[in-house]
């Protein structure tokens, strides 16, 4: 932060590039997708700290008490003015923050994530199920209040250990709707409340939209989509007479698939999504047709050792490898031989931060030098 914007960007590019300098074909980079320098940001994940009357929504200081941050330049419009109202709306619905030194209190976390249509889906993190009633409160206040995003999907989750974890494995869904629509485009996403999704929505429609566009290009008649969450890539590849599978390991984020493939017509015919470990489902594919192309989009840590072994010997010309860490991606590479990376696109999702998402094309190639299939990129 404090460097010109444009000088951040090419320094990303150069860092990045050079990271996967020995896996590519010849030059194979696009130009970058810049982000807006602020007001990018689909999500506020909050510690609650202060007091009752007088809460607290940032982050933690040292000594354990609540750093406000509600004036956080990073949040869309819409979100931030959210933020700005909540620390109102926890003190008249009569929440008592979470005090981390003290082990006192109950309101630990509020987690909200905003729509392209004004909307937000709110989760609220307590200690425990005695203050439902005044998430309640706090629901209903809300929705009184037309200066503010719809309040779409309500939420509690509870979070019982005194432990720097963000939230529990029980979850309460306290409105009519479980998810929160997604709008990009002509596609609708649908996100659950523990449905993973970019944070920056600008940038993550570029995304998709470039590598529709690239598969396009290559025209498969059959795609995995692995680590598919709630199937942005596979969503937006769906076309007639095209097999797309979608493959996600939580069965809340199948289910929001299932649902944004519902308003496809046609297209959705050839696409399903099924609930399975990437890696375990496609090293159990040997009693299957394999496809003309795999598109992985897997966390920080990247794909391990099995599945990049698999992709090696499995014969598939293409693979899209969508990736928050050049440097995981690049060993995954190393244990991918075959192929060489032919068309290659920084998206700056994380602006004034060292952060990126690159996304690839790797194809097959025989003897060191590529195969016939990489041309097929013009």
């Amino acid at each position: 932060m404090g460097q010109p914007y444009a000088l951040q960007l090419a320094q990303k590019q150069r860092d990045v590039a050079g990271t996967l300098d020995t896996h590519v074909a010849a030059d194979p980079w696009l130009e970058p997708v810049p982000s807006p320098e602020s007001g990018f940001r689909n999500k506020a994940k909050l510690v609650v700290g202060g007091t009752k009357v007088a809460p607290t929504v940032g982050i933690l200081d040292a000594d354990g008490h609540g750093t406000d941050l509600r004036h956080c330049g990073l949040y869309e419009a819409g979100l931030d003015r959210a933020v700005a109202a909540l620390p109102d709306l926890l003190a008249g619905a009569g929440l008592t923050p979470y005090d981390v030194p003290s082990r006192q209190g109950e309101l630990k976390h509020v987690l909200l994530t905003h729509s392209p249509d004004d909307a937000i889906l709110a989760r609220v993190v307590l200690r425990s199920p005695g203050q439902r009633r005044r998430v309640g409160d706090l629901v209903e206040a809300w929705r009184r209040r037309p200066d503010l995003p719809r309040l779409q999907v309500a939420s509690i989750n509870l979070q019982p250990a005194h432990a720097a974890v963000l939230e529990g494995r029980r979850e309460e869904v306290l409105t009519p709707d479980t998810t929160l629509p997604m709008r990009l485009g002509e596609v609708t996403l649908h996100l659950g409340t523990r449905s993973f999704f970019q944070t920056n929505t600008t940038v993550a429609s570029a995304l998709y939209r470039q590598v529709a566009a690239w598969v396009d290009e290559l025209d498969p008649g059959s795609v995995w989509d692995l680590y598919c969450g709630v199937g942005g890539f596979a969503v937006h590849l769906a076309a007639p007479g095209r097999q797309v599978t979608g493959v996600e390991v939580s069965a809340e984020a199948v289910r929001s698939a299932g649902r944004s493939a519902e308003g496809l017509g046609p297209a959705a015919e050839g696409l399903r999504f099924v609930t399975d470990d990437a890696t375990a489902y496609a090293l159990g594919s040997a009693r299957q047709e394999r496809p003309d192309l795999v598109i992985v989009n897997p966390p920080r840590r990247g794909l391990g050792a099995r599945l990049p072994e698999w992709l090696e010997t499995s014969g598939i010309p293409h693979v899209v490898y969508s990736s928050c860490a050049a440097a995981t991606l690049s060993q995954d590479l190393e244990r991918m031989p075959s192929y060489r990376v032919t068309r290659a696109r920084l998206f700056d999702m994380f602006p004034q931060t060292r952060h990126h998402e690159v996304a690839v094309v790797l194809s097959r190639h025989a003897g060191g030098s590529l195969g016939p299939e990489a041309a097929a990129l013009p």
